[in-house]
């Protein structure tokens, strides 16, 4: 990116803020922000990882049309446009610095040629969910027995860790800024 890009220009000649100045100088909002962005693209991977990697193991038994390869492709599709989105944003405020206008500036024009690729994912998400729906939930309804998903609740202990330390990283980030 060149030195006399708009995007340098306007890091470059705007106010020296610690974050970028659509937070109005609220540090507790980058935080928040800088938190569940990071926090979304690194649950939204390790899903992306964990399903793709079910596909492969049971491509066997539950290949393409099988509802089970639907359910994680709709998953997969999701939690990719998720990834992306939420990836470059927590790149952009992690990488925020003013006093480095032609490293933030490319930070900003990632997010915005990254944003018409997430957004596809999330329409082709919301295409695929559409489509399956009438047909899934005739599927779901042929099991007598109900889905216990509660027990499984203990699985939530590594993406609530994420989660914290992520929370913490960025309010150690926005405070020492």
């Amino acid at each position: 990116m060149s030195n006399n890009s708009f995007a340098v220009q306007a890091v470059a000649n705007g106010p020296m803020t610690v974050a970028p100045p659509s937070f109005d100088g609220h540090g507790w909002l980058v935080a928040i922000n800088l938190a569940w962005m990071t926090t979304a693209a690194i649950l939204a991977l390790m899903l992306v990882g964990k399903l793709v990697k079910d596909m492969i193991r049971h491509k066997e038994r539950d290949g393409w049309p099988a509802p089970a390869f639907i359910f994680r492709l709709i998953g997969v599709v999701g939690a990719t446009g998720i990834a992306m989105r939420c990836g470059v944003e927590a790149m952009s405020l992690w990488g925020w610095d003013p006093l480095e206008p032609v490293t933030t500036a490319w930070f900003l024009i990632a997010k915005r040629l990254t944003d018409p690729l997430a957004i596809s994912f999330g329409l082709v998400f919301l295409t695929l969910y559409t489509l399956s729906e009438p047909a899934m939930i005739e599927q779901l309804r042929k099991e007598p027995f109900p889905l216990r998903m509660w027990p499984r609740l203990r699985l939530l202990k590594r993406p609530a860790a994420i989660a914290f330390l992520a929370l913490v990283a960025s309010v150690g980030v926005v405070s020492t800024r």
